[in-house]
């Protein structure tokens, strides 16, 4: 029996020949990652351990993220603690204000993950590395703060549903409107435990940072984690980023899927996710007058340059509608400084928003924009769980950055099209 892409990768980090689903191995790890909110709870669990320090302080990330800058005392006391652990072990990868990012946005630009590799990240939206044609999956803080100190993981092997992608994108359709249509198809315990395997001619045409967005929201499907094959762009991005060896590995011919589909992306429109669901989708034209407060333009999942210059694009020249309030936040300090010479900042300051510094912020209602009773908001992020962003009686609609720029100038959820654009 023939093995997926991710089966061949878990087999070689086991030393096996090969596996099959549902399958309990023990997996060598290339790298474990932990933020300012899982890292704590890591690093009180790994203090109980016998052991000195970490496996190797090259394969640990630490980047504090999510409250940061420090929002309150409690965020500040979080932070020290890993900045804390960080300097105690030498941990290499510490990435903190100033030279931070969101940080699966930053991992990647860091050249840390490569294709081949293993990685676990107590933060669900680890599966981001799969873009790169490496197995990485999010795991809780104990099994995190495990990886760190032993080197080692325990996994069930997954099964596989394999997403054969044909054609290419219309203008103003991305990564994220691909993936907000595959979770309104499948819903969001379609692929419980499962590897999304994405192939077919249509990832030629598919930028990076589309299938980093794809990728991230994997687990948004209920995946163990999304994965795509290597080719020329991947190698690209390695090489520009990285001086890590890599490994690519391709799924047999008679690789077994529990379900495949086909999708022609040539078909896809501009997608949003209504509340309280990322499966709950419809395409923007059949959203209907929904007017908004709130628009928010970034994350793990659209915080990368193409998100911005998208956003940007549609913004120059036009103005956010009175009342609506536009965030922008780019994902690195190398994202922010981009923006900034390519005078994307401008343009989205002489429009009316502001610009934050890197930070997973409003996503999960942490800072920078959370919501309060009846507001709704337009966002790039990923999930739109009721109170994720604030009261639980706001609202979420998820949705691109072309999308979410053209909603923050009518006021209510558009497209581009909606503008002439």
């Amino acid at each position: 029996m023939g093995m997926t892409m991710t089966q061949k990768i878990l087999a070689a980090h086991a030393g096996l020949e090969s596996v099959q689903a549902g399958q309990l191995i023990e997996a060598d790890l290339d790298m474990v990652l932990a933020n300012d909110i899982t890292g704590p709870v890591a690093i009180h669990e790994v203090e109980k351990l016998n052991k000195k320090t970490v496996f190797d302080k090259d394969k640990v990330a630490l980047v504090p993220d999510h409250f940061t800058p420090n929002k309150d005392i409690k965020s500040a006391e979080h932070c020290k603690c890993v900045r804390d652990f960080a300097r105690e072990h030498d941990i290499t990868n510490y990435f903190e204000v100033g030279e931070m990012g969101i940080e699966h946005a930053l991992l990647p630009e860091k050249g840390l993950v490569v294709a081949g590799d293993t990685c676990i990240g107590a933060d669900s939206h680890t599966c981001t590395y799969g873009a790169l044609g490496a197995f990485s999956t999010g795991v809780g803080s104990t099994d995190m703060g495990a990886g760190m100190m032993t080197g080692q993981a325990w996994f069930k092997v997954p099964s596989a549903i394999q997403f054969v992608l044909t054609g290419q994108l219309p203008q103003w359709v991305s990564g994220k409107d691909v993936i907000l249509h595959i979770i309104g198809m499948i819903g969001v315990d379609g692929a419980l435990y499962k590897s999304m395997e994405f192939t077919g001619d249509g990832i030629a045409s598919l930028s990076m940072d589309d299938r980093f967005t794809i990728a991230n929201m994997a687990i948004e499907a209920g995946a163990k984690n999304g994965i795509f094959p290597v080719d020329e762009k991947t190698v690209a991005y390695m090489e520009e980023h990285s001086t890590k060896k890599y490994t690519v590995y391709e799924a047999d011919e008679d690789a077994v899927y529990d379900e495949v589909y086909t999708i022609d992306l040539s078909k896809l429109e501009p997608t949003v996710a209504f509340p309280h669901l990322p499966e709950n989708t419809r395409t923007v034209a059949e959203a209907g007058e929904v007017p908004i407060d709130q628009v928010v333009i970034g994350s793990c999942t659209n915080g990368r340059i193409s998100d911005l210059r998208a956003a940007a694009q549609v913004l120059k020249g036009r103005k956010v509608a009175k009342g609506v309030r536009a965030i922008v936040i780019p994902a690195t300090q190398k994202i922010y400084l981009q923006a900034i010479e390519e005078g994307l900042a401008q343009i989205f300051i002489n429009a009316g928003a502001i610009v934050s510094t890197p930070t997973c912020g409003p996503c999960l209602g942490g800072h920078m924009g959370v919501l309060a009773k009846g507001e709704r908001a337009v966002s790039t992020t990923n999930r739109n769980f009721v109170g994720r962003m604030g009261h639980v009686e706001s609202e979420i609609y998820l949705a691109s950055p072309a999308v979410a720029a053209a909603s923050a100038v009518t006021g209510k959820i558009s497209q581009p099209s909606d503008l002439g654009l």
